[in-house]
């Protein structure tokens, strides 16, 4: 016996047609703001975490023990350095005085007061 296969015509499928993946300025906006977004969040929390950290342990200790000085015209912070804690490193001083201060920058006013941290008043 013998078997007769009939092939059915092939009918001409359309080509596969590949699209490209565009994004509109949208799409852009979208993805870039999302890639973003963990490294804003985690220079915010080191920006908090580091306030916190300089007021927690100032706060925290009970110990606030700082004598303060008045600034006299043409007084530096350098200078004070100088005169206060002449065996410490300046920089280190400055840096802690502004931060004690909340001082914006290195520079004082005349007749401003500061306040000196304990470790360097007690060297005096």
């Amino acid at each position: 016996m013998s078997t007769i296969a009939i092939a059915e015509p092939q009918r001409h499928a359309a080509p596969a047609v590949r699209t490209r993946l565009r994004l509109t300025r949208r799409g852009r906006f979208v993805l870039t703001t999302l890639a973003a977004l963990p490294i804003l969040l985690i220079v915010a929390l080191a920006v908090l975490n580091g306030g916190r950290a300089s007021a927690g342990d100032a706060a925290g200790s009970g110990s606030a023990h700082f004598e303060t000085v008045t600034i006299q015209p043409g007084e530096t912070l350098w200078e004070l350095a100088e005169q206060t804690a002449p065996n410490a490193d300046p920089r280190d001083f400055v840096q802690d005085v502004v931060s004690l201060n909340a001082l914006d920058g290195a520079g004082l006013q005349a007749g401003q007061t500061i306040s000196i941290p304990a470790k360097y008043a007690d060297a005096r």
